[in-house]
């Protein structure tokens, strides 16, 4: 069974970018004395494929951003583009089929039912859905299940996998319903080290598998720098995207995060973090200031 993406919805451009923001802007209590404005001036454009992490200090509105491209919360201002299709002015039905077709999550907790095993879990969307995991649903997971090497825990419940475990029967979850974009919101960051570096292997490989659209939120430059093609870093509040990194690694092996190029990539994301930020030398990072 191929992994791949759902069907175009109403008003899709096959040719324009998954995501495009332009001028995105996002405050809540508006129009009080509490009013807080959380991000300001967003501009980005994910690509078909794209893997984007986005990093910044705390309070810098990454998980808002996530949500605001995961059709989740409105923007108070600006124009969202999901695959070439306006969303902002879409009601709530719509949005909620937007979401269904086009969107996949995974959080830093995996939300796994406990009564379920891992193939009920990763069928849950048409649980959700349809009222009932048929056999297409049971056989979809399976494949999946098999897409993260969890071929023979369909069976296991949650307290019987470990936290690797746990997280990949989610990310088998979020692809049951073929996602074009792959929301995540620090997945990794309870794991432990060895685990951790395990995940972004096994992430980039169903990524690369599935042609899967990736936006990954988190506090480790390293983390960001190995997994995407560029990192986008953001400023404190109101977040605004103050640089972007564009990472060339090549494959990534054993081998990468020993590599200058690495290296460099990381330096230069830090830098931009700094507010010190300047282009670093040919095969790492490549910096572009935003206004």
């Amino acid at each position: 069974m191929t992994l791949g993406t759902a069907p175009a919805g109403p008003g899709v451009d096959p040719d324009a970018p998954v995501v495009a923001l332009r001028g995105v802007r996002k405050s809540y209590d508006v129009g009080t004395p509490i009013e807080t404005e959380v991000l300001h001036g967003i501009d980005l454009e994910i690509g078909r494929g794209e893997f984007a992490a986005m990093i910044g200090p705390s309070g810098s509105g990454k998980s808002t951003l996530l949500n605001l491209i995961g059709l989740l919360e409105r923007p108070t201002a600006g124009e969202y583009r999901l695959r070439g299709r306006r969303i902002d002015a879409l009601d709530d039905d719509e949005l909620a089929a937007a979401r269904l077709r086009t969107l996949g999550f995974v959080f830093q907790f995996h939300h796994l039912v406990p009564a379920f095993d891992a193939l009920e879990n990763v069928a849950m969307p048409a649980l959700i859905r349809a009222g009932r995991i048929d056999a297409a649903a049971r056989t979809r997971a399976r494949a999946l299940l098999d897409a993260v090497g969890l071929g023979d825990a369909t069976h296991r419940r949650p307290s019987q996998l470990s936290g690797g475990m746990q997280q990949r029967v989610a990310i088998a979850r979020s692809l049951a319903t073929d996602p074009e974009i792959l929301l995540m919101d620090e997945p990794f960051g309870a794991l432990d080290e060895m685990t951790r570096e395990r995940m972004q292997n096994e992430l980039l490989r169903i990524s690369k598998a599935t042609g899967t659209s990736v936006v990954f939120v988190t506090h480790s430059i390293p983390e960001a720098v190995y997994l995407s093609n560029r990192v986008v870093v953001m400023s404190p509040r109101p977040g605004r995207i103050t640089h972007v990194v564009a990472v060339d690694l090549g494959e990534r092996n054993e081998d990468t995060r020993e590599s200058d190029a690495f290296y460099d990539s990381v330096t230069a994301v830090r830098e931009a973090l700094r507010g010190r930020a300047t282009p670093v030398g040919e095969g790492g990072a490549r910096l572009a200031e935003t206004s």
